[in-house]
């Protein structure tokens, strides 16, 4: 399948066809704030974004803002960049649990040590999650964990037909 057009970023904007292959990960000094339930779920401004091509960033948090919000559990995937990822369930007393919302790297690849002892989670599933203030939007497709903001362009890898992108 060839690949999309890109879409043209406007001051500030970064294009996701503009990052790289393999990804790079970076630190970034905003605040995230993650809902559910009524309850603040994680708050910190310690981030870590992973930027791949076609993929809007995809965000890390250290397992300590969580507190004792995640719950370990059975699965796990493959990473061909980063390694084995290890899922986690967020549960908020009164609450339904987000089952394997989130994952984490126990060690991973010597390319990505600054994802260690960090969280992703599926954005999609939270009351609300916000980076600095602004909410975000699920990466399309619900298979990837990309938070969309207005800082970024696509079109992203995730919605229908880009599978083969």
């Amino acid at each position: 399948m060839p690949r999309p057009r890109p879409d043209q970023p406007g001051p500030g904007q970064e294009s996701v066809w503009d990052y790289p292959r393999p990804p790079r990960a970076e630190r970034l000094s905003k605040r995230a704030v993650l809902r559910y339930g009524g309850v603040v779920v994680a708050d910190t401004d310690d981030l870590v974004r992973v930027l791949e091509t076609s993929h809007p960033p995809t965000y890390y948090l250290p397992r300590s803002a969580f507190g004792d919000f995640l719950t370990p559990v059975d699965k796990t995937t493959f990473c061909e960049w980063k390694g084995v990822a290890r899922y986690v369930d967020v549960v908020v007393p009164g609450a339904a649990p987000l089952r394997e919302v989130g994952w984490w790297y126990p060690e991973p690849d010597r390319r990505y040590p600054e994802v260690t002892d960090r969280v992703a989670v599926y954005a999609g599933p939270f009351d609300e999650i916000t980076l600095d203030g602004e909410v975000m939007e699920p990466q399309p497709g619900g298979f990837y964990g990309g938070w969309v903001t207005k800082d970024v362009v696509g079109p992203f890898k995730g919605g229908p037909g880009s599978w083969g992108w």
